[in-house]
């Protein structure tokens, strides 16, 4: 005859382990709004065809890797901000090694990112990444294996048996645990050790630690197994699992296999439990076992291999409608249940519900995954909650209470890999850094109300974002002794990226936020929505000079992409020479400018002409003034007008 329970409903009732990994999709997010105002340039495709025409440039390739490391598409930063690193090595800033590092480290190119690093460190960067790339050349691995929500510790009232399956009584613990080995005490015959029985443990209200275990009293334990209780917030009803055995009687299937049922019981005065009913979707012939409770204490949800379910054992629930009465049972389907094994389901206050699979990507056994119930009870995303939690045996029986940032679970990771004898574990969370600030305007320090801010850790992978509310202000809880960055963006102010080093202790971080004002390109400034350089000419001279090349290809990608669009060139010069003769040369500048256009293929019909000698200074060097040659250089320009 077989006893089948705790763990052994999965580990001899079914041999076969399935698992399933799962492949996350990365989301790319939205461009940011385009460098200019008209809807027809975009300025991405602009650079992206100047390139193509075989004009490159320090400056073309920074404005390409932003455009999409903003905008989180590190696969094509990646690319150009290597581009940059490799063709222009000595036109460049330090952080541009820092975000190409990051871009390559998103897409887990960590050597890669470990060269571009040291050459960032350097150069003068600083702060966490480098200290650990300095202390350990394989921290990138080390960051994306470890978890930092958890410390876990054994609590004292372990046995040298199995202990297992907490769950919360108002101020204590009841959880499962073998009788103790007395001779002649009988013992179950899948594992040679005694049965196990419901026992209640006192919580210290500081440490959580766990003292006093005794057995439960009143007529709940018999001598074959009880486990896995859940209890009402008033502590009068009792929902536990136990072998099909009631008043003395063992049920079997037809194999001889006692399976496991669902009992309720009620508390008779203090201390004692009573009046044990078996509930009716009960069965000899599959297990119902590990029962929780809805938050509003209206739903039962359970584990079982009932007909119905879709692998080796799902979540289900029932409704509650009174006097030993339920609903049909439901099961809570594909989000949830896979095609291996789903058990040990908790709902915490925060009605998050938790629960063990080996049918999911794990680090191996049972993993705990968590997902939020919606108001109908309905699940949403679910995530495994990592390491510590996890490990590579079993990790299962998960509770905790979110606002005591405390709870338990039950673990065989000291053991061998389908050891039996399991471990409670007190779990408490790793202390909090609240990162908040205000997103203010660099020069006014007025308050920008709708800007977004996202914080992103080690990894480059965003930990959560906001639009920040008239108050402008933003806040994120992130974890200690780490790096973040706070990044901030908002339509006509440049993006700005603060790294932030988080301490040893929970405390709360100030870190400003002033976002720069992009000077409005004036509406038909065709220069400014390209991010021109300007073309300039040598003193005395109307030729196209190669750095001017680099620009105009600008205006001729621009001018092929959008046949729709018309330019008039302006052209001008230093106050150097008389009138007369500046006007002249200015045309001749203007002239050679339209004509480099024609002869790349523009029609001359879409573009005019026209020189404005020194009436249009850009700067205070007019005629009698004594200025430098790069202050009389910005006079010398050429400038694209788009027509209507």
């Amino acid at each position: 005859m077989k006893f089948i329970f705790n763990k052994s409903i999965f580990f001899l009732l079914f041999f076969c382990i399935v698992t399933v990994s799962f492949s996350q999709r990365k989301e790319i997010k939205k461009a940011n709004e385009d460098f200019d105002k008209f809807a027809y340039i975009d300025a991405r495709e602009i650079y992206l065809k100047v390139v193509k025409d075989g004009y490159q440039s320090a400056e073309i390739y920074k404005k390409l890797g932003d455009t999409y490391y903003w905008n989180s598409d590190y696969d094509n930063a990646a690319k150009w901000y290597s581009k940059l690193i490799k063709e222009f090595p000595n036109d460049i800033e330090a952080e541009y090694y820092y975000r190409a590092a990051q871009s390559l480290k998103s897409l887990g190119k960590y050597n890669e990112s470990d060269e571009l690093m040291a050459q960032f460190a350097a150069i003068g960067g600083e702060g966490l990444m480098v200290k650990n790339f300095k202390s350990d050349p394989n921290y990138l691995n080390s960051i994306a294996n470890a978890s930092r929500e958890f410390v876990l510790d054994k609590v004292s009232i372990n046995s040298n048996a199995s202990d297992f399956g907490p769950s919360y009584y108002k101020d204590q613990i009841v959880f499962a645990a073998s009788k103790n080995n007395a001779e002649g005490n009988k013992v179950a015959e899948w594992n040679d050790q005694p049965f196990l029985d419901l026992y209640v443990a006192d919580i210290d209200s500081e440490t959580g630690e766990l003292s006093n275990a005794q057995s439960l009293p009143g007529d709940i334990n018999t001598e074959f197994h009880e486990s896995t209780p859940a209890f009402t917030r008033d502590g009068s009803t009792m929902y536990f699992t136990r072998n099909n055995f009631l008043d003395g009687k063992k049920g079997k299937d037809n194999k001889k296999t006692i399976r496991l049922k669902l009992y309720k019981a009620t508390k008779s005065g203090e201390f004692y439990w009573t009046n044990v009913v078996e509930l009716p979707f009960n069965s000899d012939a599959y297990s119902v076992a590990h029962p929780t409770l809805s938050k509003d204490e209206k739903r039962l949800y359970f584990s079982s291999d009932m007909p119905g379910t879709k692998g080796m054992s799902d979540l289900w629930y029932v409704d509650i409608l009174g006097n030993n009465n339920y609903g049909e049972p439901v099961n809570l389907g594909d989000n949830i249940n896979t095609e291996a094994r789903e058990s040990f389901p908790y709902i915490s206050e925060a009605n998050n519900l938790y629960f063990s699979s080996d049918g999911r990507a794990g680090l191996g056994g049972f993993d705990i995954f968590v997902t939020p119930l919606n108001d109908q009870g309905n699940p949403g995303e679910v995530k495994n909650i990592g390491k510590p939690a996890n490990s590579s045996q079993d990790d299962f029986g998960f509770i905790i209470k979110e606002s005591k940032r405390r709870g338990y679970l039950t673990s065989n990771r000291d053991g061998a890999r389908g050891s039996i004898d399991d471990e409670i574990y007190l779990i408490k969370e790793k202390c909090e850094v609240t990162i908040t600030g205000l997103v203010t305007d660099e020069d006014s320090g007025e308050l920008l109300p709708g800007a977004l801010v996202v914080l992103l850790d080690t990894n480059n992978k965003e930990v959560g974002s906001q639009t920040v509310g008239a108050d402008a202000r933003y806040k994120f809880i992130a974890g200690c002794e780490n790096q973040y960055a706070v990044r901030g963006t908002k339509q006509q102010y440049a993006p700005n990226e603060k790294i932030v080093t988080t301490p040893a202790k929970t405390e709360t971080l100030e870190v400003p936020l002033p976002l720069k004002l992009v000077d409005p390109c004036p509406p038909n400034d065709l220069g400014c929505r390209l991010s021109l350089q300007p073309i300039y000419f040598d003193f005395d001279r109307y030729n196209i000079r190669p750095d001017a090349e680099i620009e105009l290809a600008k205006i001729l990608a621009a001018m092929r992409e959008y046949p729709e669009l018309v330019i008039h060139i302006e052209s001008h010069t230093d106050s150097r020479g008389n009138d007369s003769y500046n006007e002249a040369l200015s045309e001749k500048r203007a002239q050679a400018t339209l004509n480099w256009l024609v002869k790349k293929g523009i029609d001359r019909n879409r573009l005019s002409a026209k020189g404005y000698g020194e009436n249009r200074l850009v700067n205070e060097c007019s005629n009698g003034v004594k200025c430098t040659e790069e202050e009389h250089q910005l006079n010398r320009r050429s400038m694209f007008i788009i027509q209507n």
